[in-house]
């Protein structure tokens, strides 16, 4: 079900469920403002959606769409962070944890393309809090708090999020302020409706799609966080049911290397047998 918004308003009602939702995904259209209070000019080229304040981003009554005992996964960027624990604070939930996205390039270095005053950003967050008493389910707990793919349109999620959701957190599932929701959610926001097409424009090189392996001598070494971005790559490829072998023969590794980077990503190795 998806509830489409009038464009720069959001007075439409939350969607409601017997029970309320158990787990709630939201992505606030965060507003910056500079040193002067001023709000951040937003550039007409990249055709981006409306913003709104913290004030307004508080005010929605998450809190009584809720089920008594629930997950809330919030998108913050870096530099809101404590905008993002009062909003959750003012939804009813109590912060917990994170969980970290790592932009890559397709061969699985930080994407240097961010942006930032300070720093040149290449993560972004996704805060994770709990109302009432709820655990996360089984496969959470081996589940790393980091998801490593590649960006796409301007403010676009990576598609990753939802499956790492479905597995934590019991449904049923709301997703606020949407823009591509997948089948299974509710979905609330101004571009949520399957006939809007979400604005933000795919430039060149934000394709999104799985990490490559860079092509590496025989002894060439792997460094700092280009190591990590393809260790844990290839942990994911493994734990997703992918022999050491068939990593090698995929990514041209030795089986040595790729032993090793697994070992580096902490990876539960399966007892030898075959290819595995």
């Amino acid at each position: 079900m998806a509830v489409p918004l009038r464009e720069q308003k959001h007075d439409v009602p939350l969607p409601q469920t017997s029970g309320g939702w158990t787990t709630i995904l939201a992505d606030p259209p965060w507003r910056f403002t500079n040193r002067t209070g001023k709000v951040a000019p937003e550039h007409r080229r990249l055709d981006r959606y409306a913003t709104m304040d913290l004030a307004a981003i508080c005010a929605l009554p998450v809190a009584a769409v809720a089920a008594k005992n629930a997950h809330l996964y919030l998108w913050v960027p870096n530099a809101l962070l404590p905008e993002g624990l009062e909003v959750m604070r003012s939804w009813g939930f109590r912060y917990v944890s994170n969980i970290v996205w790592a932009k890559r390039r397709k061969d699985g270095g930080p994407d240097g393309r961010g942006v930032g005053f300070y720093f040149r950003n290449v993560t972004e967050l996704l805060l994770f809090g709990v109302r009432g008493s709820l655990r996360t389910l089984a496969p959470a707990r081996s589940q790393v708090n980091m998801i490593e793919t590649r960006k796409r349109e301007h403010s676009r999620k990576p598609d990753e999020q939802y499956q790492l959701i479905e597995a934590c957190s019991p449904g049923p599932y709301l997703e606020l302020f949407a823009r591509h929701p997948p089948p299974g959610w509710s979905a609330w926001g101004a571009e949520s409706a399957p006939e809007i097409a979400p604005r933000g424009r795919q430039h060149k090189g934000y394709g999104g799609g799985p990490i490559q392996m860079p092509l590496l001598e025989p002894h060439a070494r792997l460094a700092g966080s280009d190591a990590h971005a393809v260790a844990y790559a290839l942990r994911d490829k493994y734990e997703n049911g992918h022999s050491i072998r068939e990593l090698s023969e995929e990514s041209s590794y030795s089986i040595t290397r790729v032993r090793g980077l697994l070992r580096m990503a902490e990876t539960p190795l399966r007892s030898r047998g075959g290819s595995r």
